[in-house]
């Protein structure tokens, strides 16, 4: 006899519950690495939404931590990159004004140029020759105009530090600084502390008379966010601080970093480290949580420049610990962080050495934590496993919040009154998963009606209309009607070329994984489904469900499925397939949308001119050389989101020009820093000013040979010497679809 024969319903309900504590349990310790990493991902996020609303307002510290930026102004002032000599100047100044540490977010590996040497060599290289007199004067230049030189003799003024960089391979350019921390045990791998094989330093003579050296790597999550740092890094059997370590170890006035390590089993635990009598609990690998002040700009920032030129009150910097680094676009170090993601690295540091320097500001996760999370995962895992099933459905979403915010709320007051980090996820995990089964039992039969009515229409709607069908069946209205829609086309190009160099077999299997991720995407962007016609793909925004932001979401997942197919195209590279690209139109306008066909065969589905220019847009897309095309109409509902123009076009069947343009993602950098120039070069184009049209756009085939560029080249060749209309607003008639 079946088990679900003998046992009732609650007695079901409540042994599900025990097998789902045993599954939690589970999960929460397994050493599966996609387990680890699912689950990890998830406390990052907890993590990070506990972070930020915990936040609270800091008394001033030990010692003030100021960043000095290199800044945009700074940069329009003295250029980039800042002389040497200027940066000696700032030490001197931030020496006379009283400031601690100076500590530097920036490896000098390079020397400074030298111009009055550089003149020599061009006069030893020269067949003229200068007068005896002359050339004593540009010898008598070249410790002047020795930036290099200046810099490291400025070191004396106060206690300047450098920073380096360690690394995964077996570059070694420079030389490490003295080992300054100290331990009981052998620097060996029974330390479980990441050790490197190559490192780049700053100069020799900076090395030699800077008060200290630090690492300046990051130690990201695997999800790209910055929520610990470490504070030491092994390199062969030595240890090094990071600049954040080595910062406070100035600060203090400490000659050593004392490691506080303690045995466990086959390694060594590390417990903290130990800066005069100060103990800084680290984790087993010597990393901290870093603990976030607030977003970006918590720390004071100052100009470098407002400093070199003393506007500012100088008294500011006494006693205080200064990091240098710069937040000029182009230049900044700006990490992801759960407190912003365009975070300036300088500022993580400055993060970090107010922890170090005052350790009761750092969160910690004791060692004990995984014996206390597998005891409350049990007791309240069999308390809601035997109590849910005797309540009802209200009953028990009752229960179930209560039980959740008693959860976190305790969590929070564990994190806030005890500085402790205790993982919450699979205790939510568990809460949910137990009250979900019970309320789900309860509504199984409605739910398996649903099923059925979905499985009905499945083929004939979307399924976002199904879901609408099902919550408000009253409100759903299969009639046509008129509204402003987005609609997208997306063909493969060259598909047919593609097509007759496989088989069917093969060719189908490749469409399926093309079109798997494809609708998945659309979907995901709250988009509906049109229909498939070989490798074209139609989709549309904005029905049956009003979506005020239809544009900004078909423009976002167009970008996406770019994103998409490039991934495939790698792909299918390495398995010996065809790679594939692809072409997208999109335009918005009023469209007809509705339950459309005949008695043997209906589809929802949308028609109209705007329907017919989006896929005329899509067929553009390989004359202009580009990936994807939006109308004026779709740019203009997406004012947040940067575009190029790319022309103004009459298309077969319409009379009216048309103002299109590409859409550009923010990670495009380099194709976003030549839209300025590009513009400026179509501004020219429209007043029919050739030459300076042209000018820019050779200055741009240069670093990018986009067809775009050639084509306006050609265009212009052709117009100089045309009669044009005094009308002429620039706008090109294409004949062909």
């Amino acid at each position: 006899m079946k088990l679900s024969s003998i046992l009732n319903q609650r007695q079901r309900s409540s042994f599900i519950g025990i097998i789902l504590v045993v599954l939690v349990l589970l999960i929460q310790f397994s050493h599966l690495q996609t387990v680890q990493q699912v689950l990890n991902r998830a406390e990052g996020i907890v993590y990070d939404l506990r972070l930020k609303h915990t936040l609270e307002e800091r008394e001033k510290g030990l010692a003030e931590v100021l960043i000095l930026d290199l800044d945009e102004k700074t940069m329009s002032e003295i250029g980039w990159p800042w002389p040497r000599k200027a940066l000696a100047d700032l030490i001197h100044i931030l020496a006379e004004a009283g400031t601690a540490v100076v500590a530097f977010d920036v490896i000098f590996s390079e020397a400074e140029r030298n111009p009055a040497s550089a003149v020599l060599q061009a006069l030893s290289q020269s067949k003229s020759a200068l007068p005896e007199q002359d050339i004593s004067h540009i010898n008598a230049l070249v410790p002047v105009m020795d930036g290099d030189k200046h810099f490291v003799e400025s070191f004396a003024s106060t206690d300047v530090l450098l920073g380096y960089i360690l690394q995964q391979d077996n570059m070694q350019r420079g030389q490490l600084p003295e080992q300054v921390i100290h331990s009981q045990v052998a620097i060996n791998d029974k330390l479980p502390i990441t050790n490197f094989s190559g490192f780049v330093t700053s100069l020799p003579q900076f090395h030699a008379s800077s008060a200290g050296e630090g690492f300046i790597n990051s130690s990201p999550e695997p999800d790209g966010f910055l929520r610990k740092s470490a504070l030491l890094y092994r390199y062969q059997d030595k240890l090094f601080p990071s600049l954040s370590l080595e910062a406070a170890r100035l600060y203090a006035l400490a000659e050593n970093v004392e490691l506080n390590v303690q045995p466990a089993g086959d390694f060594n635990h590390i417990e903290g480290v130990i800066i005069g009598n100060e103990l800084v609990p680290t984790d087993a690998e010597g990393r901290v949580l870093i603990p976030y002040k607030g977003g970006r700009g918590s720390y004071p920032y100052i100009s470098a420049i407002d400093v070199l030129e003393k506007r500012i009150d100088l008294s500011l910097f006494e006693g205080a610990v200064v990091f240098v680094g710069t937040s000029a676009i182009g230049l900044a170090d700006l990490r992801a962080t759960p407190v912003g993601v365009q975070y300036p690295g300088v500022e993580v540091h400055a993060n970090v050495l107010d922890g170090i320097l005052n350790p009761h500001l750092l969160k910690y996760r004791p060692d004990w934590w995984e014996a206390v999370t597998a005891l409350y995962l049990i007791l309240v895992g069999l308390l809601l496993a035997l109590l849910l099933p005797r309540l009802g459905p209200a009953r028990m979403a009752i229960a179930g919040i209560i039980t959740l915010t008693g959860t976190v709320a305790g969590n929070i007051l564990l994190w806030t009154q005890a500085n402790m980090a205790l993982p919450l996820v699979s205790s939510l995990l568990l809460i949910l998963l137990i009250v979900a089964y019970n309320i789900a039992t309860g509504f199984f039969s409605e739910s398996r009606q649903r099923q059925q009515i979905k499985s009905i229409f499945n083929q004939y709607v979307p399924p976002a209309h199904i879901d609408k069908m099902l919550l408000s069946p009253g409100d759903v209205s299969m009639d046509g009607e008129r509204k402003e829609l987005t609609v997208l086309f997306s063909d493969i190009r060259s598909f047919t070329t593609l097509s007759e160099n496989l088989s069917a077999n093969a060719l189908k299997r490749l469409l399926n994984r093309y079109f798997d991720p494809i609708t998945e995407c659309i979907f995901n962007h709250q988009g509906t489904i049109d229909k498939y016609v070989g490798d074209m793909v139609m989709a549309f925004w904005g029905a049956p469900l009003d979506d005020k932001q239809h544009a900004e979401h078909a423009v976002e997942t167009a970008l996406n499925m770019l994103a998409i197919t490039a991934q495939l195209r790698h792909t299918f590279k390495q398995e010996g397939l065809p790679e594939i690209y692809i072409g997208i139109g999109i335009n918005t306008g009023e469209m007809n949308v509705g339950d459309m066909g005949s008695t043997f065969r209906r589809a929802y589905t949308v028609l109209g001119d705007a329907v017919n220019l989006g896929s005329r847009l899509e067929g553009l897309t390989k004359y202009y050389g580009v990936e994807c095309l939006v109308s004026e109409s779709t740019a203009a509902q997406c004012p947040n989101r940067p575009f190029r123009r790319i022309d103004k076009v009459k298309v077969k069947g319409k009379n009216q020009a048309v103002s299109i343009l590409e859409p550009i993602h923010s990670s495009q950098t380099e194709k976003l820093a030549q839209c300025a120039q590009y513009h400026q070069a179509y501004d020219h184009y429209l007043r029919q000013e050739w030459d300076e049209a042209e000018a820019l756009l050779n200055l741009l085939i240069q670093s990018s040979q986009e067809k775009l560029y050639q084509l306006y080249l050609s265009r212009i060749q052709t117009l100089r010497h045309a009669s044009l209309n005094e009308d002429w607003d620039g706008s090109f008639t294409h004949t062909s679809k």
